[in-house]
């Protein structure tokens, strides 16, 4: 934050730093909407609503209608209080009436295995931490929480097209400059990076490793910030969330 606006220190972060703590501390000591110039939000790893393969759902409209006639039967987890998945969690919890109970898992690893064990129910990881299970049957994805469909999914809905556009999240991932940065050197380099998201074989590994490249200008990543911060902030203050 304190780097010279030269333009040869960037920060790339991702959704938590943007959009999730400024809302969870109240002390943080600053606002990186404030203190920053974003330059692109490079890529995005969708989070998916996923559920053990004993749970009966079959969809997300499914899953929400079990869980609102059994308050407090469902658990859901993640690998950590305020992380976007928590917060998917919450925000599927607030809308079937609050009737999901809230595991905290230290990583994802342990929050795969409660749920392939069945302590919890569900959990709305990225494709990374369940490509196994997932293939294996184990465990069953009902949506994909964005607006288009995955390429490694073709066959699975998004929550818009399940009927909740509000459930869309993901761990995204900007790119971003000190704040008085020259207008001129953040165009440059969104136009560097977005020259090279668009080649194949980039596209290609981003995929691979779970992301969706996308490459926004600066104005459009300004807004979409923006936009995030404003609905993370809607769910921890409706859920009353605190960091742990």
């Amino acid at each position: 934050m304190r780097a010279a606006p030269d333009g040869y220190t960037l920060l790339l972060g991702p959704t938590a730093v943007f959009a999730v703590i400024p809302h969870l501390f109240a002390n943080l000591g600053f606002d990186p909407l404030a203190a920053l110039d974003p330059i692109s939000l490079l890529a995005d790893a969708p989070l998916l609503a996923v559920v053990g393969a004993d749970v009966p759902a079959r969809s997300l409209d499914d899953l929400a209608r079990y869980v609102r006639a059994s308050p407090g039967k469902y658990n859901f987890g993640s690998p950590g209080t305020g992380s976007p998945a928590h917060l998917t969690g919450a925000a599927f919890s607030q809308q079937t009436g609050n009737a999901v109970v809230y595991v905290p898992y230290k990583g994802t690893p342990p929050m795969v295995q409660a749920l392939l064990a069945g302590d919890i129910q569900m959990a709305f990881p990225t494709w990374t931490g369940i490509i196994g299970p997932v293939k294996a049957g184990k465990l069953r994805v009902l949506a994909v929480m964005a607006r288009e469909r995955m390429a490694e999914l073709p066959d699975v809905p998004t929550t818009v097209e399940a009927g909740f556009p509000q459930l869309v999240g993901g761990n995204w991932w900007v790119l971003a400059a000190p704040r008085g940065t020259s207008p001129r050197i953040i165009e440059r380099l969104a136009a560097d990076f977005r020259k090279v998201l668009a080649d194949a074989a980039v596209r290609k590994r981003i995929g691979e490793l779970g992301h969706v490249p996308i490459g926004l200008a600066p104005a459009e990543t300004a807004a979409f910030l923006r936009s995030e911060s404003a609905r993370y902030k809607m769910i921890v203050e409706r859920g009353g969330i605190k960091p742990e």
